[in-house]
């Protein structure tokens, strides 16, 4: 159902911006059939998300879930910006990216050991992770859509003749605030996500997290240098652009690239020559109004055994 409507919503937005690209001079407001066609795709992509959590209390954290999470999140903040502003035209690369991950999803096998107590800390994190990951990925799409957007400015400037796909965008003012309010939502997410992190997690730090950790923070800081370049110096434009991509370059590394890398290389490699790798440990007594019931915990040290459970 998700991906039929999903198909639908694409179809009715990329006519209307295809007929204004054709006739810039009779543009008008598209058919807005396609805010129901949407949120129906919508409303079954999220319950074929939440309807397994139902029965087992799981979340899947394969790399092929994640990409569903992530597309139905990316989805989901569209379809609500685009009942304020003018930016459906965004839609047209998106939708096509998450029915895709749904595809993959349904004829790919989840791995049924990758599941995670979704009301757990750990759980917690990588929700607020998926939500910051999202929005910022949504952030770097709209920053090259921003470039392209002005490099066409400038090119029709000298030749006027060019195509008027411009004309189905927002100005250039409207583009750069919806930029910097995402970047601005999800740098709070991922600072959210970074300090649920420190704050559950016993070993952040360790070998199989480390450098996920670490990426983290660096693109943290590349989104918090560009959003004070905004309001100290007035950052727009190019550098906006440039420092906005490299943040979302990052952070994609960090979190589907070592994802990729530990799924498909590191843990195939290890269950070839049967190697136990190294579990995310949460921590043990967290403060009373922070602590996160049903939470699964991996003792760092077992309890020792008495000599008489020993001997029999």
């Amino acid at each position: 159902v998700a991906i039929a409507f999903y198909i639908i919503t694409w179809v009715l937005i990329t006519r209307g911006v295809l007929a204004n690209i054709k006739t810039p001079e009779q543009s008008s407001t598209p058919n807005k059939v396609y805010f129901v066609t949407w949120a129906i795709a919508l409303t079954a992509h999220i319950f074929s998300i939440i309807m397994p959590l139902t029965e087992s209390h799981e979340l899947s954290f394969s790399f092929v879930s994640l990409g569903t999470y992530v597309m139905s999140f990316i989805s989901l903040i569209l379809f609500i910006s685009t009942l304020s502003r003018k930016i459906q035209a965004l839609a047209v690369v998106i939708l096509p990216f998450t029915v895709l991950s749904l595809i993959v999803l349904m004829l790919s096998d989840v791995d049924a050991q990758s599941g995670i107590q979704w009301n757990s800390g750990l759980g917690l994190h990588i929700l607020v992770s998926l939500l910051a990951y999202s929005t910022l990925m949504l952030a770097a799409i709209q920053a090259i859509l921003l470039a392209t957007q002005n490099n066409f400015l400038h090119q029709r400037l000298k030749n006027p003749n060019q195509s008027n796909f411009i004309r189905t965008l927002p100005a250039l003012e409207d583009m750069e605030y919806f930029l910097f309010n995402l970047i601005g939502i999800g740098l709070l997410l991922l600072s959210i996500s970074l300090l649920s992190g420190f704050y559950y997690l016993d070993n952040l730090f360790g070998s199989n997290v480390a450098h996920k950790t670490l990426l983290s923070i660096v693109s943290w800081i590349i989104f918090a240098a560009l959003l004070f370049g905004r309001f100290k110096y007035g950052w727009r434009g190019k550098t906006a652009v440039r420092w906005t991509i490299s943040g979302f370059a990052v952070l994609a590394l960090a979190f589907f690239g070592s994802k990729f890398i530990q799924e498909f290389v590191i843990d195939k490699e290890a269950s070839l020559n049967n190697i136990n790798q190294p579990q995310i440990v949460l921590k043990m007594t967290p403060p009373h109004f922070l602590r996160v019931f049903n939470t699964k915990i991996i003792n760092k040290r077992p309890k020792k055994q008495s000599k008489k459970s020993l001997s029999s």
